[in-house]
């Protein structure tokens, strides 16, 4: 008998309003199977939180996760609208590898040409990035930071062993660095990337159905 893909529910987690309103309005056609965009919150304990609570639901606890949103980039020459794959998420509870990057930044290159996109770990951090910190983080090797992936990740493997990634939208970078969070808005090149982005996910999340041998 040949082993079928499994239909398991995919969870796409953001923390802020835009990026949810991103998310919500791009493109669902092609998804592997159900979909849920949820928005947790700003920072690493309402992610905690809010991932722990929806992953308890029967229906989403063996839900493959993708933790996205936007990000700060650490590395000179990063630009908003650069994408970031993470290798390996880190925060001060440890490192969540991720799954099927190859993939996902071939698809994502592949779905917006003409957009860089970088790899590497993501550092998680309890607030937004700024000047000097930036060049201490990436001086660890981490390449962009953010406040939620990896309290997104660590949360749902702490459920069950799952597929996980995280994809982030740089929306400021060591030139180009925001006064505050809320500079980030619809018009910017940002959003219209993380809008663009689902195709990639699902074909992610449909390689993740596959057997494991």
């Amino acid at each position: 008998m040949t082993d079928q893909p499994v239909a398991v529910p995919l969870l796409i987690a953001c923390a802020l309003g835009i990026e949810h309103l991103a998310l919500r309005s791009g493109d669902h056609g092609g998804a592997g199977g159900p979909v849920t965009v949820l928005r947790t919150g700003m920072g690493p304990k309402a992610a905690e939180r809010s991932v722990t609570r929806v992953l308890g639901d029967p229906a989403l606890r063996a839900a493959a996760v993708l933790a996205t949103g936007f990000c700060a980039g650490l590395a000179p020459g990063m630009h908003p609208g650069d994408l970031v794959v993470a290798e390996e998420t880190r925060d001060p509870r440890g490192v969540t590898a991720c799954a099927g990057t190859d993939l996902l930044a071939g698809e994502l290159t592949r779905t917006l040409p003409g957009r860089t996109v970088h790899r590497g770990p993501l550092a998680g951090s309890d607030h937004v990035v700024r000047g000097p910190e930036r060049g201490a983080l990436l001086a660890t090797g981490a390449i962009a930071a953010d406040m939620e992936s990896a309290a997104t990740l660590h949360s749902a493997m702490r459920v069950g062993a799952r597929a996980v990634a995280a994809v982030r939208v740089v929306v400021d970078a060591p030139e180009h660095e925001l006064v505050r969070i809320g500079t980030v808005r619809g018009g910017i090149s940002a959003f219209r990337v993380l809008r663009s982005v689902l195709p990639a996910f699902f074909e992610w999340h449909r390689s993740s159905l596959l057997p494991r041998r």
